[in-house]
């Protein structure tokens, strides 16, 4: 057999940059970004059971479409964690958090079949005064799916904000700031049909969450909680999202001080969308959409071994505009987990544990009347 030739010249190394470093954004530039994702029957079916929804939107053929639905729908919170993780490699890979959603908006309905791409303008950037490595980068991005089809629609539009280090600490960064774009995106919700015996169906839903039972200023703890363990690692990588702080303890070991806690942390959009599913129950079984998330953000970081809880405090409601079937009912949902803390006490956890949020959410929703649906 014959030999190789020996090389001539010594082996050209090049190590590749990933991702985009503080100095790398530029005032309204607009990342097309790479793949796209098509909801599959698995991911739909991985990602609707871990969030742990009851919705039967999620769950039940028959309902979606009796609704009005062509097949059982995406739930919001899934819809978020396909098209957000597209965003990762250009705009949060070198990222240290993320720290703010702001008006999070749902369109077209996502169906199993569905394929969603994303594009990001970046509205700004504002260097750290404390840490100088650092800066928060201020983008909006917006969903589409079925491009180039008949179907083509927008599904999500949202702006986030996210704290980015620099790859060179020595270069001077310029804060700016742009305008966002104003992007159309109207939830998709079927017209009430009178004649279709919806109230047949009511029993496939809480019997306690219709627009008549949400009491403005009460606060509605959920029963359910659920562990997240070395999971996420997978599940992020299923999802495409690059974010070295959720996969790569080695990097995080050779500086642990940079990273929150010395350990991997769990993508935000995971606790985002347990917080959905655990409210489920109690707050989205009779939603007919989520219209809204005015802001949100991630107030401590979630690592394998915790357990997610959630909360809803029900703020506001009012009439649906040319919609007297549903009501609009204004939601601040929280997410938090208990830590143990030898001698602490309080009323809000057993003694020797300490109850901390790590998540907050405005939430807007369109829920059923009860005397029209059941």
């Amino acid at each position: 057999m014959p030999q190789p030739e020996a090389l001539a010249e010594p082996t050209k190394i090049i190590r590749k940059k990933t991702g985009n470093f503080l100095e790398d954004f530029k005032p309204g530039q607009i990342f097309r970004h790479k793949g796209g994702k098509t909801i599959t029957e698995g991911l739909f079916t991985t990602f609707t059971e871990f969030a742990m929804t009851t919705h039967p939107f999620a769950k039940n053929e028959r309902y979606a479409k009796a609704y009005g639905f062509e097949g059982m729908v995406c739930p919001p919170g899934v819809v978020m964690l396909v098209a957000f993780s597209q965003t990762v490699e250009d705009v949060s890979e070198n990222a240290r958090a993320n720290l703010e959603y702001i008006d999070m908006k749902f369109g077209a309905p996502v169906y199993i079949g569905d394929t969603l791409e994303v594009e990001t303008k970046v509205l700004g950037v504002r260097i750290s005064k404390s840490r100088p490595n650092l800066g928060v980068v201020h983008v909006q991005s917006t969903a589409r799916k079925n491009i180039g089809s008949d179907t083509e629609a927008i599904v999500a539009t949202w702006q986030r904000k996210v704290q980015v280090y620099k790859g060179d600490d020595d270069v001077a960064v310029e804060n700016f700031d742009v305008a966002p774009d104003t992007i159309e995106c109207e939830l998709f919700i079927p017209p009430y049909d009178p004649n279709a015996k919806l109230a047949d169906m009511a029993h496939l839903t809480s019997a306690d969450s219709y627009f008549e039972d949400l009491e403005v200023g009460s606060r509605i703890e959920h029963s359910r909680g659920r562990t997240v363990t070395d999971e996420h690692i997978s599940m992020t990588a299923v999802l495409d999202n690059t974010s070295q702080v959720h996969c790569n303890q080695y990097m995080i070991d050779l500086n642990p001080k940079q990273y929150v806690g010395g350990k991997l942390i769990i993508f935000g959009g995971i606790p985002f969308t347990l917080c959905l599913g655990l409210s489920c129950p109690d707050v989205g079984d009779n939603a007919l959409g989520d219209l809204i998330y005015t802001t949100g953000k991630h107030t401590a970081p979630l690592q394998a071994g915790d357990t997610v809880f959630a909360a809803t405090q029900i703020l506001d409601k009012c009439a649906f505009p040319g919609r007297d079937d549903l009501g609009i009912v204004s939601t601040r949902l929280f997410g938090y987990k208990f830590v143990t803390e030898a001698g602490h006490t309080s009323e809000e956890a057993p003694d020797g544990w300490k109850k901390v949020q790590i998540f907050e959410l405005d939430r807007q929703i369109a829920v059923k009347r009860r005397s029209h649906y059941a």
